[in-house]
């Protein structure tokens, strides 16, 4: 029989001790089935063992009897044939036949009964060997190579037995040819004993090997046979068979029972007309029938290959795998086939699918998705020397309806704006969200420069119509960022930076524009980094510096304090305007250890000031977002020993537009230590009476834009003024006017009614020396203002 059709056996590694009795390890052996096999072959060997002794006794009392007593020779032969029967009786007498296991004590308790068998049989060499005649000789060991040949043949599988007994009697055999006189004798004896303790173990060995394979096999068959059941009586799995006509041969009832069909109506059937059901009439079926159709031509195996199933109406999807098979000939018999119901597996692995590339909240493709559709567009554009391009896309002003309304209506909005989108993009582009409020365009044809500018500017316009939900009319924008593929960039990743730096330099321009990727973009962003990277060690470098501007009475003129500004001094870089270095500091993440910085040195210089001269601090909405902000405070007032109503810290509107009220607590907790609060930039941001009410300010500070006006004669920004000094007064809160660069200017604040001014016209921002002269000269002023 050929290899293909035969089982192949199994090779495990035998362990010696384990197959001569003397321990029991747990490798892949079942040696206490193994064990109960050696015991079933000793037992079916017992009759054979005893009459090859009865025989070789029988053989040796024949060559002595001349020349021993008879006595001693019968006493001799009561013995061996008594062990014999001993040996024979207890080989029947272990367990029964049917018994599958035994334990290590029933195998080493083979060891005695091989030791007296040898012990005597030894007697006959060592008492009469030397003496004997050479014809008695001769007759002795044929009866005692007989006995040893027959032993390693018949208790050859229990080798602590046969082992134990070869090894006593040849020793004793080879003992007595040498004390005879003959060495080559001894040593064809010895070469004897070693082959037949070789061969009794191999046929031990063999014994166990085949024993194993034999479990191996029942087990495999059991596994084939639970199986086979499994599918014959699983509700979704059945076997089939079909002949060479593809007519059905042979079928589960679960086959015919999942068509609709009686069990007994299939045999016959072509199986191609029985999965095809009413479509066969019309041929219009599915296009997977036809490739299975192929595949059973092909006479190729084939595995879990997909096909539909119109059942009632209702779609289903089955897993076909079959191999063809031959008769005894080599000749095509048709094909043997098992079928699965994977319906309820498809839709989970759709669900699946769905969830890893589409977004739960607006149902549009995920970044992954996203990703790509971009690879695949730009690999077809570069397939075809064509162009792709890739939008991003910010929303505006989302972030503070996202902290005001809440995340509930954040979501909603979102979902609106996706709705919007969706209706905007046609077979060429795919749109998607890329995470919070950025969204992402992928245009797989932009060779028309004109039309893609066109779809940014709609996306613009779409996004930017007010929304009405739960009640509130909402207002947001969108600032796009494109690229386009390959001029700005060659790969996915790069074409993603790309429009990113575009993204940020829409929204640097104020937002509600769309930007193209250029390349001085990406300077920019370097000069960002490397920017970024100083700013980091700028503050352990001392290369942050604090400086004064004077705060004085508008009416008097007087010195009320100063206002602690901020500089940046880079060796290399030179010095770096706030307005580029603060934003970036927030955006890094850095601006509370910055802040924390200029609160310290700013009190300790202040502390050194003739009272009440106060020092004004910029705080940002990140400190003030921070529940530690007011034990920081306190501790930098108590190291620097500054009284705290000589310390003022000036906040802008924007700290009151994130969800919740963490930072008007903050704030009331930083008043309740007595240091005094100060609006900045009123009225050019999200002015609202109502953070008058909410927080105790001390000040209000009047832009600089309205100080301007009011000084060319504008009437909105003198009436404006007027409106915040008047509102300011009757709720006992001073008002200062920023800004200040003109005499002109300064007599109209004053005109107005500002209590405090500030601006080039009083002073530019001085280094701290400066600073420390100006208070020390005008201390006595500086005793007598209001503040």
């Amino acid at each position: 029989m050929s290899s293909s059709s035969t089982t192949p056996l199994i090779q495990p590694r035998v362990d010696a001790r384990a197959l001569l009795g003397l321990t029991d390890p747990s490798d892949t052996i079942d040696w206490p089935r193994m064990r109960a096999a050696q015991l079933h072959a000793g037992r079916r060997s017992a009759l054979l063992f005893f009459s090859a002794h009865v025989g070789g006794a029988g053989l040796a009392a024949l060559a002595l009897e001349p020349l021993a007593p008879h006595g001693l020779l019968f006493c001799w032969m009561i013995l061996t044939l008594g062990t014999a029967v001993w040996i024979t009786l207890r080989r029947f007498g272990w367990r029964d036949g049917n018994a599958l296991t035994a334990t290590l004590a029933d195998i080493r308790r083979t060891s005695p009964e091989g030791i007296a068998m040898g012990l005597a049989w030894a007697i006959l060499p060592l008492a009469f060997g030397a003496t004997a005649t050479a014809r008695a000789s001769l007759d002795l060991w044929a009866a005692t190579t007989l006995v040893l040949i027959a032993s390693a043949m018949t208790i050859g599988a229990l080798p602590l037995l046969s082992l134990s007994f070869i090894a006593i009697l040849g020793s004793a055999c080879i003992v007595t040819l040498l004390l005879a006189g003959a060495p080559l004798l001894a040593a064809t004896a010895c070469f004897l004993v070693l082959l037949l303790g070789a061969g009794s173990y191999s046929r031990a060995r063999a014994l166990v090997l085949l024993r194993a394979n034999q479990v191996a096999l029942a087990e495999r068959d059991q596994t084939v046979s639970l199986l086979l059941r499994e599918f014959e009586d699983a509700g979704s799995d059945w076997l089939w068979e079909v002949d060479t006509q593809r007519r059905v041969v042979r079928a589960s009832p679960r086959l015919a029972a999942s068509l609709g069909l009686e069990p007994g109506t299939l045999a016959g059937m072509p199986f191609l007309q029985l999965l095809a059901g009413p479509a066969w009439q019309t041929g219009r079926f599915a296009t997977e029938l036809h490739e299975l159709a192929d595949k059973l031509k092909s006479r190729e195996p084939f595995a879990d290959f997909p096909i539909p199933i119109d059942l009632e109406g209702e779609r289903r999807w089955w897993q076909m795998s079959a191999s063809p098979k031959f008769d005894e000939r080599g000749i095509f018999a048709g094909f043997r086939g098992v079928s699965s119901d994977v319906t309820e597996q498809r839709h989970a692995t759709e669900q699946i699918y769905r969830m890893a590339r589409f977004d739960t909240l607006t149902s549009l493709p995920n970044r992954l998705h996203i990703n790509e559709a971009l690879a695949t567009a730009m690999a077809e554009a570069d397939k075809w020397g064509a162009r792709c391009a890739f939008m991003m896309i910010d929303l505006d002003r989302f972030k503070a309806i996202n902290d005001t309304l809440g995340h509930p209506v954040g979501d909603r909005l979102l979902q609106r704006v996706a709705e919007r989108l969706r209706q905007l993009v046609s077979e060429n582009e795919m749109i998607g969200r890329l995470g919070g409020d950025e969204f992402a365009v992928v245009v797989r044809d932009a060779r028309d420069a004109a039309r893609v500018e066109a779809l940014a500017q709609a996306l613009i316009d779409t996004v930017s119509r007010p929304y009405e939900l739960d009640q509130h009319t909402l207002y947001i924008g969108a600032s796009v960022g494109l690229a386009v593929a390959p001029r700005d960039g060659r790969t996915a990743e790069t074409l993603v930076r790309s429009a990113d730096l575009a993204l940020y330099r829409s929204k640097d321009k104020g937002g509600g524009v769309f930007h193209a990727y250029e390349p001085q973009l990406h300077i920019a962003a370097e000069e960002r980094r490397v920017l970024e990277i100083a700013l980091r060690a700028a503050v352990e470098r001392g290369q942050m510096q604090l400086a004064y501007q004077p705060v004085v009475n508008a009416r008097t003129g007087a010195l009320l304090g100063f206002e602690a500004l901020l500089r940046w001094t880079h060796p290399d870089l030179g010095a770096i305007p706030p307005s580029k270095f603060v934003p970036l500091a927030e955006e890094a993440r850095l601006i509370g250890a910055i802040g924390a910085w200029v609160l310290r040195t700013a009190c300790q210089e202040a502390a050194l000031w003739e009272a009440p001269a106060r020092v004004a601090i910029n705080v940002s909405a990140d400190q003030l977002h921070n529940p530690a902000f007011p034990a920081l405070v306190a501790q930098t007032l108590a190291a620097s020993g500054l009284a705290a109503d000589r310390l003022e810290l000036e906040v802008t509107e924007s700290v009151f537009l994130r969800e919740g009220t963490a930072a008007v607590t903050v704030l009331e907790q930083i008043l309740d230590l007595g240091v005094h609060l100060s609006l900045d930039d009123f009225g050019t941001g999200y002015s609202s009476l109502g953070y008058l009410a909410r927080t105790r300010f001390n000040s209000i500070k009047i832009d600089r834009s309205f100080v301007q006006n009011a000084a060319r004669g504008a009437r909105e920004a003198i009436a404006i003024i007027r409106a915040v000094v008047a509102m300011a007064d009757s709720l006992g809160i001073a008002t200062t006017a920023e800004g200040v660069e003109t005499q002109q200017e300064h007599e109209v604040v004053q005109a107005l009614g500002c209590t405090r001014a500030q601006g080039f016209y009083f002073g530019r921002p001085l280094p701290v020396q400066e600073a420390r002269m100006i208070v020390s000269r005008n201390g006595h002023e500086t005793t007598r203002a209001h503040a």
